[in-house]
C-alpha cells in the first residue's frame, strides 16, 4: 500500500483527507481443471447418455481447494477418456451429490442436454436414504419442512432459521432397536428438496441425529444398556447415511428407471449388532 506515492509505514497509518492511496490487488489464481485418475468406480448401469455408481463413504464427489484429487470426478473423466461406447470423451456431469461421508447412487449424465432433463425431472425423480439415528421418531411416518440456510457464525454449516431456503423431506421409520439394545431407529428417508446437509440438519433438528454425524449430531446422552451396541454407535466415524434408492426416467427414452444399492460394510455391522432391518431383505439387496 502507498500513501502520495510513499509506501505506508504500517497498516494503521493515518490517512488525511486528499490523500491518494494505492493497493496492489493480487490476481485471483487460475481455476485448475480437475484432472483423469485411474481410480475404481462401482457402477450399475451405463449408456450413451447415462451412468449410475454407488459411491463409498469417504470419497468426496467433487474437486474443491481442499480435495484436488482422488474425487469421484477425477475418476470419472478417467472413464469417459477411455469409454469404448462413446465416439470420443465426453464430460461427466453430476445431477446430484453426496458429502464425503455418505455413500450410495448417484446419476452422471454425459452431455449437457441430459444433465438438463434430469435436473428438470421432478415427477418421477425418487431420491431415498437409509439413516441410522439416535432416538425413536414420533410419529413413525411424517414430513420434515424447516427452512434451511447458512450458519452466519460458520458458513461451512447449514441451520434451520426463519427466511431460509425451503426444504422438505418425507420420512418414516423401517425398524428401532429392542429391548437393551433400545435406542437406535433406522429411518428411510425421501429427500424432496435437494438442500446442502439436508437431511443431516432436519433429523438433528428433530431430536434424532445421525448416528456418527460428528457436524450436527452428538450421541445421545442416555447409554444404550447393550454396552456392545452403545460402543459400536459411539465409535461409528461417519454419519451412517447411505442413498439407498434412486429412480428417475431415462433423459432420451423417458424410460423409468429404478436401482437399489446394499448399504455398505461398515452400516451393514452396525446394524446387525443393533438387530436392526430385519425382515427388511429388499433394503439390503440391490435391484435394477
Amino acid at each position: 500500500m502507498r500513501v502520495n506515492g510513499v509506501a505506508a509505514a504500517r497498516p494503521a497509518q493515518r490517512v488525511n483527507a486528499g490523500d491518494v492511496v494505492q493497493v496492489d490487488v493480487p490476481s485471483a489464481p487460475q481455476r485448475q481443471a480437475p484432472t483423469a485418475e485411474a481410480l475404481p468406480l462401482s457402477i450399475l448401469y451405463e449408456d450413451t447418455s447415462i451412468l449410475v455408481l454407488v459411491k463409498p463413504p469417504g470419497m468426496v464427489a467433487h474437486p474443491s481447494s481442499a480435495h484436488r484429487s482422488g474425487t469421484l470426478l477425477n475418476a470419472l473423466l478417467w472413464h469417459a477418456d477411455r469409454d469404448p461406447g462413446q465416439a470420443s470423451s465426453w464430460q461427466p456431469r453430476l445431477v446430484q451429490r453426496l458429502d464425503k461421508d455418505t455413500s450410495g447412487l448417484l446419476v452422471v449424465a454425459k452431455s449437457p442436454e441430459a444433465h438438463a432433463a434430469l435436473q428438470g425431472e421432478r415427477a418421477h425423480f425418487v431420491k431415498e436414504y437409509l439413516a441410522i439415528v439416535w432416538g425413536r421418531p414420533v410419529p413413525a411416518r411424517g414430513a420434515i419442512d424447516h427452512r434451511l440456510g447458512r450458519d452466519p457464525l460458520d458458513r461451512r454449516r447449514v441451520m434451520v432459521r426463519d427466511g431460509g431456503a425451503t426444504a422438505l423431506t418425507r420420512y418414516r421409520v423401517l425398524d428401532r432397536s429392542r429391548r437393551h439394545a433400545r435406542g437406535l431407529s433406522l429411518v428411510c428417508c425421501e429427500l424432496v428438496t435437494g438442500r446442502t446437509h439436508q437431511l443431516r440438519v432436519h433429523l438433528a433438528a428433530q431430536g434424532w441425529p445421525i448416528v456418527g454425524d460428528q457436524t450436527y449430531g452428538e450421541p445421545s446422552r442416555t447409554r444404550i444398556a447393550d454396552t456392545t451396541v452403545d460402543r459400536a454407535a459411539r465409535a461409528f466415524d461417519r454419519q451412517a447415511l447411505h442413498a439407498w434408492r434412486l429412480q428417475f426416467a431415462h433423459p432420451r427414452s423417458g424410460r423409468l428407471m429404478q436401482f437399489e444399492a446394499p448399504v455398505p460394510p461398515d452400516m451393514a455391522a452396525l446394524m446387525a449388532t443393533a438387530a436392526l432391518g430385519r425382515g427388511l431383505p429388499r433394503v439390503l439387496a440391490p435391484r435394477v
